[in-house]
């Protein structure tokens, strides 16, 4: 069983950072090495999004709304995602989750490509 945990978000004004982290445990034969994860966000009232992400060969995909601000990376030897988040908007004010897709290599930023989702982290900007 496959558990992550988020962690690092909270409360900045416009322009500000965050880096947020990805704790991942209960992979299998392939391990996390070779995972394909994405950061996902949800605003009140709006459909959960793809950020970016970072497929099996480690190779980043982003969202026209967070390239040039954000960067996704790992750490395998920790079996952990980050987001590094700058330049932060009001709109970017959301839960951020983190998840990774089993049986895909590159799986994009669609959330119906993932199966496991972390519980979430709450990140407010304000203006």
């Amino acid at each position: 069983q496959v558990v992550l945990v988020e962690s690092g978000g909270g409360s900045v004004q416009s322009g500000g950072s965050l880096r947020l982290s990805c704790v991942a445990s209960g992979y299998g034969y392939y391990g996390f090495n070779a995972a394909s994860m994405g950061w996902f966000r949800q605003a009140p009232g709006r459909e959960r999004e793809g950020v970016a992400a970072s497929d099996c060969l480690g190779r980043a995909s982003y969202a026209d709304s967070a390239k040039d601000r954000f960067t996704i990376s790992r750490d395998n030897a920790k079996k952990t995602l980050y987001l590094e988040m700058n330049s932060l908007k009001p709109e970017d004010t959301a839960m951020y989750y983190c998840a990774t897709a089993r049986g895909f290599c590159t799986p994009g930023l669609a959330p119906a490509s993932y199966s496991y989702w972390g519980q979430g982290t709450q990140v407010t900007v304000s203006s």
